[in-house]
């Protein structure tokens, strides 16, 4: 399998050192991507703001970078690259591409860590070594490789997005999708969900993969390679973009075009609109700025660059975080694919985060993940619906000394500050003025009337009429509930508010 990738790797070097313009980022992502990868080869919808200016310069701030090595395989796994970083509440998680001793079958697999930061280190699930959670599927599409995972969290299950090859063959690899409810075992889909689209036969014959997704607005989007896009450069480099409300794509696929998003009749339609030049990328959406940011590799680092939402123009001028690297990032994320939220500042200030394989190991392969990250400076709360959105899960006073809560695009006003402290993720000192422009959806009154469904859970019956899921349980006792049990079916029955602590 090495010979394959070494040999495919030569070749698409003598291609690149014959081009002319070609920056070293994409020669170094072209090469990595050869050597490492899959058989050596290779709602509403969220809405623009057309008076928003183009092309704005960012202010950056605080760049840092960890002291070291945050991740790697067990002994023996020759190189680990292509991460997939989920913020999770206390916890942050990753899912990683290596070569796990002792799975079979031989070929790459897809790790799983945890860890209290960034910094690392990430081990398995209670320690010791990152477990392979999902290898080769023999007699199947990803039958020897999988790997590029993308992981994100949608109403409690988890989807990951990933690279799957047969074998070592040209054009062998595509894109599949497993599902979890802890995000450590998997269940495959049918798959493979996307192939190449073969509109154009190119050198690299690597195919579709390395997929990244976000959720927005009732939207799955997923942004990927294809070597035999139209759209992609004379190597085959460039990034796609699909959307569905089906998480399998299976259904009203629409495709990114030269004017927007439109209907696709599957999702190997032609693709005719690449929205960054280069191979392994991560995508984001950032709610601060109201725009999708890609991490990709370049000759400083890795630049972020930003598109609006229907990926028509660019609102932002990019930024890059310096330092080394060898193969593509990945972008510390929420759960379901969004940009992190600053506790103390989250109107003003937005965390950007990458691990990023580094060096070359012994078998020539991407190793040695590591962090990177700064601060993007802006105003993001400057309208109600953008703060809503940034908001989400945070509490602060409101003008008649109680709390306000903002959870999924509704303020709640709570009476006891301790009760909107355990519901809200963060809890900040200073209102946020924006939101006195918000009306109060509901009011959450001491000792308000709670219910509860074993097995299902508890919430408020609020003066809006709804019942408003909250977590944890113990929420009521602190706001001096009495708690009612109710059947399943009696809680199916209630019209629901947005949930309350997550």
């Amino acid at each position: 399998m090495r010979g394959v990738r070494q040999r495919f790797a030569a070749a698409l070097a003598t291609a690149l050192l014959g081009a002319s313009g070609l920056t070293a980022c994409t020669a170094g992502n072209a090469q990595t991507q050869a050597e490492g990868q899959q058989g050596g080869l290779g709602g509403a919808k969220p809405t623009s703001t057309p008076s928003r200016p183009s092309d704005v310069a960012l202010a950056t701030a605080n760049a840092r970078q960890s002291p070291g090595t945050v991740a790697a395989g067990g002994p023996g796994a020759p190189y680990n690259y292509g991460p997939s970083v989920m913020l999770d509440g206390g916890k942050t998680r990753m899912w990683w591409c290596s070569q796990y001793p002792g799975a079979l079958p031989p070929g790459d697999d897809i790790l799983y860590g945890e860890s209290a930061s960034l910094d690392g280190p990430f081990t398995g699930p209670g320690g010791g070594v990152p477990p392979a959670v999902l290898s080769g599927d023999p007699g199947h599409f990803d039958g020897v490789h999988t790997c590029d995972p993308s992981v994100i969290r949608v109403n409690g299950i988890y989807y990951l997005y990933y690279t799957g090859a047969a074998g070592d063959h040209a054009l062998g690899n595509s894109i599949g999708l497993a599902t979890s409810t802890d995000g450590v075992t998997w269940n495959r889909a049918p798959g493979p969900i996307v192939s190449p689209s073969h509109d154009v036969h190119r050198d690299n014959l690597y195919g579709a993969g390395q997929p990244s997704a976000v959720y927005v607005d009732g939207w799955f989007y997923l942004m990927f390679t294809d070597t035999t896009g139209k759209a992609a450069g004379w190597n085959g480099a460039g990034q796609f973009v699909l959307r569905a409300q089906d998480p399998a794509f299976t259904e009203n696929v629409e495709s990114l075009g030269d004017n927007g998003f439109s209907a696709a009749s599957s999702t190997a339609a032609p693709r005719v609109k690449s929205v960054a030049d280069a191979f392994s990328a991560d995508l984001e959406w950032v709610d601060a700025l109201d725009a999708f940011a890609i991490a990709h590799e370049t000759q400083d680092g890795t630049t972020i660059s930003f598109w609006n939402a229907d990926f028509t123009a660019s609102p932002y001028q990019p930024v890059v975080l310096p330092g080394a690297w060898q193969e593509g990032p990945g972008l510390a994320r929420s759960a379901d694919g969004h940009a992190p939220v600053s506790a103390d500042d989250p109107c003003g200030r937005i965390p950007i985060d990458v691990v990023r394989a580094t060096a070359i190991g012994e078998a020539a392969a991407p190793t040695d993940l590591r962090r990177f990250g700064l601060d993007v400076t802006a105003t993001g709360c400057t309208d109600p619906a953008t703060a809503l959105a940034v908001l989400d899960g945070f509490a602060m006073p409101s003008p008649s000394r109680t709390m306000d809560l903002v959870a999924d695009g509704k303020v709640v006003r709570v009476d006891r500050r301790s009760v909107a402290g355990q519901l809200a993720a963060h809890v900040l000192d200073q209102r946020i003025p924006v939101l006195d422009q918000v009306p109060v959806s509901a009011r959450l009154t001491s000792g308000a009337r709670a219910v509860q469904a074993e097995g299902i859970g508890l919430g408020f019956l609020l003066d809006d009429g709804n019942l408003w899921p909250a977590h944890p349980d113990s929420v009521a006792a602190l706001n001096g509930s009495p708690v009612q049990p109710v059947t399943a079916a009696q809680w199916r029955a209630y019209a629901k508010g947005p949930t309350l602590g997550k």
